[in-house]
């Protein structure tokens, strides 16, 4: 790699921009998705220092902080006013991407900064697909914190343990609901309760557990047709590294030493282009049977909020203890999904208790009306 100091102008601006455009974006939103993009504007900032250090270091004069964003950023806040955030995210996480491995060749940059330009590619994607996943993690730390980094939900698990406790506890007390209206001092509304939660748990951890090994077969081929390309024709490859390296604000001949030296090393090499190119991380693949096996066991605590009171008491009694109890665990889950997603808490709750309290009059009606007509 060129050892010419002038390549920290280059770090420095895409740094700073990229500040620009996150405090930007920050401000078209509220709740936990506005502070991990104040979190990412900082953490840029922490890396902007350190470029400015080193280009002091060097005797470089510092450029003035840049006021206002380049036309591309300006028009993705554009979009982001317009559509919501989540119609600007996938450009976001694609850029990130393209940018992820910048520092990996570089000797000036310091421990974590490479890590800290993947993380906030992976964090946009789960602020775009699973931003639950994303405030649990707290994947997204304020620089200088000293907290270690945690892991994100690389598997899925936390996404499938939401919506399995969500859909279990619609789907089952819907069910529940429809057979205590039909025979509301029967045990079979016991029983039906009881095969409902194993059939959807199960059902759920089936369809989990295909989901994500197809995705990981489909990933695996994509990296391996990817690895054949790039030991057909390594030329092309970095060549293609190179462009993405110059669209991110290198100058010709640093994204050409860069894009060399990664292509040096066909591990590396097959690592970058699979996140940069193909927009995939190789250590992200998931595991299905641990999906699988949260989505069981989600689905069937959600599910087993109806069943409980039926275990214990019939009638009258256990149907208004399983509603009571039905709509309590829909305002908390509805509750959790709108803390951790930083949407309206009050609107989550009332979409989650509105399906669910909706489903199950609907199916109390209906078993009711069967239940008088073969009564």
């Amino acid at each position: 790699m060129s050892q010419s100091p002038e390549r920290f102008l280059g770090y420095l601006q895409a740094e700073r921009n990229a500040v620009l455009l996150y405090r930007a974006l920050a401000d078209t939103v509220d709740g936990e998705r506005r502070e991990a993009l104040l979190e990412l504007a900082e953490i840029e900032e922490h890396h902007a220092a350190h470029w400015e250090e080193k280009l002091t270091e060097y005797g470089i004069a510092i450029p003035p902080m840049p006021t206002q964003l380049d036309p591309d950023d300006q028009g993705l806040i554009a979009r982001a006013r317009a559509a919501g955030l989540d119609g600007v995210l996938r450009t976001l996480e694609e850029t990130e991407g393209a940018a992820s491995g910048m520092y990996d060749q570089e000797p000036e940059a310091p421990v974590g900064m490479s890590d800290d330009e993947r993380n906030h590619a992976e964090a946009l994607r789960l602020m775009r697909e699973d931003p639950e996943a994303l405030m649990r993690s707290k994947r997204v730390l304020r620089p200088g914190s000293g907290e270690p980094q945690h892991r994100l939900d690389r598997s899925g698990a936390v996404r499938a343990s939401v919506f399995g406790i969500s859909d279990g506890l619609v789907s089952n007390t819907a069910l529940v609901m429809g057979f205590a209206g039909a025979a509301p001092g029967s045990k079979s509304v016991l029983f039906a309760g009881l095969a409902g939660l194993l059939a959807g748990a199960f059902s759920m951890a089936a369809g989990e557990y295909v989901s994500v090994a197809s995705q990981r077969d489909l990933f695996a081929r994509e990296i391996a047709l990817e690895a054949a390309e790039l030991d057909q024709n390594p030329q092309e490859e970095a060549k293609e590294l190179e462009l993405i390296y110059r669209a991110k604000g290198l100058s010709r001949e640093q994204a050409r030493t860069v894009a060399n030296t990664i292509i040096a090393d066909p591990k590396l090499a097959l690592e970058t282009l699979a996140r940069e190119e193909l927009g995939l991380d190789p250590d992200s693949l998931g595991s299905p049977v641990k999906v699988a096996v949260s989505s069981f066991i989600s689905f069937a605590i959600g599910a087993s909020v109806v069943v409980l009171p039926y275990l214990f008491a019939s009638g009258t009694a256990a149907l208004v203890t399983a509603i009571t109890l039905s709509i309590l665990a829909m305002i908390v889950v509805g509750a959790s999904v709108g803390r951790f997603s930083g949407r309206n808490v009050l609107v989550s709750i009332g979409r989650q208790v509105g399906w669910g309290v909706g489903a199950a009059v609907f199916t109390f009606a209906i078993g009711r009306l069967i239940g008088v007509h073969l009564g």
